[in-house]
Formats: C-alpha cells, structure tokens, sequence
C-alpha cells in the first residue's frame, strides 16, 4: 500500500528577514513499508519527521530525493496525484482545519461531490460513513456544536466517505480528552475491521499503539527501531533514549523485572501484568 525508497526530503532555513542560511534534512533516506490492510503505527518526539512523512503519504509533500510510492504509484508524477489522494485519505491533528461545512452531513459529502461521485450515492456514502463512526444521529447537527471527539469523528467520516483505501491518521487524538481518545480510536479499529483499509497512525500516546501490527520509531529523520509492540516495547531503554514514553504498565513490569520477579519483556496490557502476578 505504503513503500518508499531512500526517501529524503529537505527544506530551506531562513533568518528573521528570508534569507536561506542553510538545508535541513526532515526526512533522511527512509525505507519502508506498509502492506495492505495493516495497522501501522509511527512514533517518534517533535522535530523526529514523523509528520513529515505522513504528508509524503498524501502528496501533500513530494520528496526531494528517492521515491514514495502510494499503491502503486509514484507520488512526484503530475498525474498521480488525483489518484494517490483517493487512495490515501489524511486526518489531521486539529478537525477545525478540516471541517467545512455548516452542517454534519454537508461536511462528510463535501469530499465525493468533488470526486464526481452521483448525488445518490453521495447520500448512501454518507450515510454509511456517519453510521460506521457512531455519528449518524448528529447528521443534521451543527459541528460547530460538537464536542472535540465527535468533531474528530465526523472528520474522520468525511475521509471514509471517499472511500480510500488507506487512512493516515496525524495525531487525530492530540487536542482530546482521554473519552475523545477512546471514542476516536474505537472509530477507527472499527472501521479497520469492517472495511479492511489499511491504517497509519501517528501518535504521542504509546497506549493507542498496542494494537498496531507494527510500531516504527523515528528520530531526527531516521527509522530508528521498528517491530511489533511487544518487540518494541520490550526495549525500555532504548525507547528512552529517543525520549519516548512507554505504557505504564509496561514500565511497571519493567521495573518489577529488574527487582527479580520472573516477568517477561512488552507487558502492554493491566490484564497480562495482573494475570503474571496472580499466579
């Protein structure tokens, strides 16, 4: 779905008055890969790249060296762009900046009526979209009423409702309370399951990754570790070295390890932990 090679992008640093004092590389030969229908994962601090590599999934950005492609297609040919951004569809952190109309629905169908897609089917579409985010009784709702979670999901939908085949997610859970958190990624591994789209998802909480069929670590433009959640997260200490939190739980169990109880290594559910001890 997601494959890019030796992908590099860099951007021009400028003093107070515009002038260019140098290039900084955000995105420094990056090789990966996303098949499809899997739940991907990206982690990483602030300045890691992380984002900037989420816009290379949408064309949003194009690369300055190496290839991104996006099923198939290559993202800095002209004419792929139309198709690259029906097929991956992007959530930003702040559903304002995504949110234009006036009314729930109006909003979801606003992305299908700009593809072409007919009037009736623009209303199933819609439909179906509210119904799989749980919003379908907030259709004729003004989003402006909304709260942060439910303004998240109607976003959320109006992606759907274009029916890609991937969804990227930038920090959709970054300005919500810990109910939005839950309400939004609930959204989103249901709709993972029902559709069989592919799902990207860039986050700060490390307890929205421990689903994901793969979590990869990036630093200062680099793919530094990458894996399941239980390979990853067994490695406490690294993941502190690139200044990333870990489950709770998992450094509990951590912890208790190194006192010499017999844990094993990626504890990333209270479940596992309280079963462990129990016995």
């Amino acid at each position: 779905m997601i494959k890019t090679d030796k992908l590099v992008f860099e951007y021009e640093k400028q003093d107070d008055d515009g002038r260019v004092i140098g290039v900084s590389r955000a995105i420094d030969e990056v090789d990966l890969e996303v098949k499809p229908g899997q739940f991907v994962a990206i982690l990483g601090h602030n300045g890691s790249g992380k984002s900037t590599l989420a816009k290379h999934m949408n064309a949003i950005l194009v690369p300055t060296d190496g290839t991104m492609w996006v099923d198939g297609k290559d993202t800095r040919k002209e004419d792929n762009i139309w198709d690259v951004r029906q097929s991956a569809g992007m959530v930003f952190q702040n559903p304002d900046n995504q949110i234009i109309g006036c009314v729930v629905e109006e909003d979801v169908g606003f992305g299908p009526e700009n593809l072409g897609v007919p009037t009736e089917e623009i209303w199933q579409r819609v439909e179906e979209s509210l119904r799989a985010v749980g919003m379908i009784e907030y259709r004729e709702h003004s989003p402006n009423k909304l709260s942060g979670g439910q303004k998240q999901r109607v976003a959320i939908a109006g992606v759907m409702a274009m029916r890609p085949k991937c969804i990227v997610l930038d920090e959709p859970t970054a300005m919500l309370d810990p109910v939005g958190r839950r309400e939004v990624l609930r959204s989103i591994q249901e709709l993972r399951k029902r559709e069989h789209i592919t799902v990207i998802l860039i986050t700060h909480y490390m307890e929205e990754v421990v689903d994901a069929d793969k979590v990869i670590v990036m630093d200062h433009g680099h793919i530094v570790m990458q894996g399941t959640p239980k390979e990853v997260f067994s490695q406490v200490d690294e993941l502190k070295k690139y200044r990333l939190d870990v489950p709770q739980v998992t450094l509990l169990a951590d912890e208790l390890r190194k006192r010499g109880l017999d844990i094993p290594k990626g504890i990333l559910r209270k479940e596992e932990l309280v079963n462990l001890l129990c016995q």
